[in-house]
This record gives C-alpha cells, structure tokens and sequence, in this order.
C-alpha cells in the first residue's frame, strides 16, 4: 500500500497542475470580450495594451510591497523589465492589433501557436524531453490554428495579412514567458517578477499611446478587469501550473482558450467562423486531449 503512495501523491501534483493551467485559460479567454469592449469604447490597441500591463503592475507590485518583494539586484530587475519589453508590451500590442484587425476569435487561436514555440525552446534551453504523443499534440494544435487563420477569420471583413502576423507574433511573444519563467521561479515570486515585467511593458508602450480624450466609468471598470482578471490571476494560476507540470503540458492545456474566446464572442459579438474555422477549434481541444492523455513513466508503473 505505501509504495503506491508516491504514485498517487504525483498523480495528484498533476491534476492539480492542469487545473491550474485551465484556470488560466479561462481567465485568458475574458481577454476577448473586454478586449472587444475596449474596442467599442473607442480605446486604441495601443492603449488598451498599455493599461492591461500598468494596472496588471499595479496589482502585482501591491501584493509584493506586503512581502518584501520589490527589493532585488537592479541587474536582475532590469532584466525582467527588458523582457517585459518584449513578452509583454508586444504580446499585448500584437494581440490587440490582431482582434481589431481579424477578430478576436482569430486571434485568441493564433495565440495559440504557442506550444510549438514553447517545445523548441524549452528542448534547446532545458532538455526537456518531447515524446511522440506531445509532437501529435502540437501538430494537431497547430493545424487548428492554420485551418482557422485561413477560413477567413471571425470578422465579416474577411482575411487580414497584417491581422494573421499580429496573431502569429502574439504566439511567439507568449511562448517565451513558459521557459523565462521556469528560469527564474526558483529565486523570485511570481508577484516580483511580474511586478517588474508588466511595469517594462507598460514602460515601452508608453511613446506609442494615443490617450483617449475621456473614459467613461463603465470603460474604466473593463480596463481594471483586463488587468485583475487577465494579468494578476491568470499570471498566478499559469505560474502555479508551471510549478506541478512541464511547460509544453501547461502551454498545450491552454488550448481551451481559444476555444472559450470564441464561444464568448460568437455569443455577445456575433463574430463566428465558417465551417473550416470550427474545425480548426474543435482541432485545438482534440490537441489537449491527446496531451493530457499521456502518461509519464513513473506514473504507468504498478
């Protein structure tokens, strides 16, 4: 009965670790929608960028003034405000110029070329091992997100070049917070690190913002929840995850992201796919399926 107990302890590490990982995802998927809002309130990408990385800042650096936190190496606080540079003020930039341009549904699945960023980097940085099963996964993801870019997308203006790269860019940028993260984690808190982070991508974005004149409290009130919401509890959650499981099970397990994006704004902005584009979802949670079906080693032995 006790040998059996290390078997279990793993097995619930894991679970855990891929609750974690959806949480974040559904959190993520709230993107969309607000993101549609700010749209619609007449707040640029730009800007909407900006505020989701100040605010996200904001909360992050209030939880780690009560802990200590702020205080690190100005060598390494400049490195996660440099990063932030890119993992965040282009990640965020991008991803907005790509709902403006092809729709939110599309851009929330192009996002998701992630994990194929995600699997080179984290072989060549750590080692990490790629099975088979986890190859299918990708391949299957990325052939959802392929069918979905070139169906048109979800706007009924049709396809978007500059939109589609904007999408794949977003992909990219994300992809490097897994292997960032997984580097750091262990001398810093998620709260310190993204505290400086957020804070470098609100600081690069800042020459580029085109403020609108006036907000309305309702406008205000959506862009403090695209920061709570999509930056200090799914950074959270996806950091926790990072701890309990690896990097391509964590990035592919956000799968369902896009997934729950679309349905949002299918049901609240009639944006909507053709029939190759619902394919291409319904190829992405295929592709979360296959992964989290795999077992490792350790956990196949009676």
């Amino acid at each position: 009965m006790h040998a059996n107990h290390p078997d279990i302890h793993s097995r619930r590490k894991t679970i855990s670790g891929y609750l974690y990982a959806a949480l974040a995802a559904v959190l993520w998927s709230l993107i969309a929608p607000l993101s549609k809002n700010a749209l619609a309130a007449g707040i640029s990408p730009v800007e909407t960028s900006f505020w989701r990385a100040l605010l996200g800042c904001l909360c992050f650096a209030v939880q780690t003034s009560l802990t200590g936190g702020l205080r690190v190496p100005v060598r390494h606080a400049l490195i996660f405000i440099l990063f932030g540079g890119w993992g965040v003020s282009i990640l965020f930039s991008a991803l907005q110029l790509s709902i403006q341009l092809s729709g939110a549904a599309t851009a929330m699945v192009l996002l998701y070329t992630a994990p194929a960023w995600v699997a080179v980097a984290s072989y060549f940085l750590f080692r990490e091992a790629i099975s088979a099963k986890k190859i299918i996964a990708i391949c299957v993801a990325l052939t959802g997100a392929i069918l979905v870019s070139f169906s048109g997308g979800s706007l009924p203006t049709g396809y978007s070049t500059l939109g589609i790269i904007c999408g794949l860019i977003s992909g990219l940028a994300y992809a490097s917070h897994f292997p960032f993260y997984v580097w750091w984690y262990g001398r810093y808190s998620t709260a310190t690190i993204y505290t400086y982070m957020l804070f470098g991508g609100a600081l690069f974005l800042l020459p580029f913002v085109d403020f609108a004149p006036a907000k309305s409290w309702d406008t205000w009130g959506n862009l403090v929840a695209l920061a709570f919401l999509t930056n200090y509890l799914a950074y959270l959650a996806i950091a926790k995850s990072l701890q309990l499981i690896s990097q391509v099970q964590s990035a592919v397990i956000g799968n369902i992201e896009p997934v729950l994006a679309t349905l949002l704004v299918w049901a609240f902005f009639g944006e909507n796919f053709n029939i190759y584009g619902w394919i291409g979802c319904t190829l992405v949670i295929c592709a979360v399926f296959l992964l989290t079906l795999e077992r490792k080693p350790s956990e196949t032995k009676r």
